[in-house]
């Protein structure tokens, strides 16, 4: 790695994306493998700014030309976020599948494929992707919190909806979406006072979500049977 690229790279790891997309943009291409690096953290720089079109062209580049594994890993699951962030699902899974196809296998991996799942309304195959993460890392927080939402909002085996909604939020229990599923498992189990207090706490942290607005005004306003 050259000094010129280390210090870009600096800048990039202090949070400084605006200096940092600057620099990278005045380096010289240089050769090859120069190359990759660059676009790398042009991409990089341009997802953190949320200029998601400009991140992916440069993203793209590193995985169709790049030969460093590791870093043509890394830039596909970025993808698949980006995919998934701007509404191309379909793209989103094709990336996860190429990681999928080449061996590399993760609970991140699995727990992006059982999102994309549900948003395309597959419930069954959802609930299959997370299985899949949890057999590869039985305490990993967002698998859990998937599948407990699943779970809650399919009405199915809501017992064990409430012990990985719990699990989710006991290790971050700050986390919106977690508190917000907590909540909803609750208010699918009747209790409530519960689901109120979860669905207040979800609300208070990320007031702008729809989903949890929604949930939030469901929960208070139709307190269903108390327990």
């Amino acid at each position: 790695m050259s000094q010129s690229m280390r210090t870009g790279i600096d800048l990039y790891r202090s949070g400084k994306y605006d200096d940092a997309l600057v620099f990278f943009l005045a380096l010289p291409s240089g050769n090859i493998e120069t190359n990759h690096e660059l676009a790398y953290y042009i991409g990089l720089c341009y997802a953190r700014l949320e200029r998601y079109d400009d991140a992916l062209v440069y993203l793209e580049q590193v995985v169709t030309t790049d030969t460093d594994l590791a870093r043509v890993y890394q830039c596909r699951m970025i993808l698949s976020v980006l995919y998934t962030i701007t509404g191309r699902t379909r793209l989103a899974d094709f990336e996860l599948r190429k990681l999928l196809d080449s061996g590399y296998e993760s609970a991140q991996v699995f727990s992006s494929l059982a999102y994309i799942a549900w948003e395309h309304r597959d419930g069954p195959a959802a609930i299959s992707w997370y299985e899949k993460a949890l057999a590869l890392d039985g305490e990993n927080s967002n698998a859990m919190n998937g599948l407990a939402y699943i779970l809650a909002e399919s009405g199915t085996d809501l017992t064990r909806a409430l012990t990985m909604g719990k699990k989710a939020v006991d290790r971050d229990p700050d986390n919106p979406a977690y508190l917000d599923s907590l909540a909803w498992v609750y208010y699918k189990l009747g209790f409530a006072a519960e689901a109120r207090a979860f669905s207040k706490r979800a609300r208070d942290k990320m007031s702008g979500n729809e989903t949890i607005a929604a949930h939030f005004t469901e929960i208070q306003n139709n307190p269903g049977r108390q327990r």
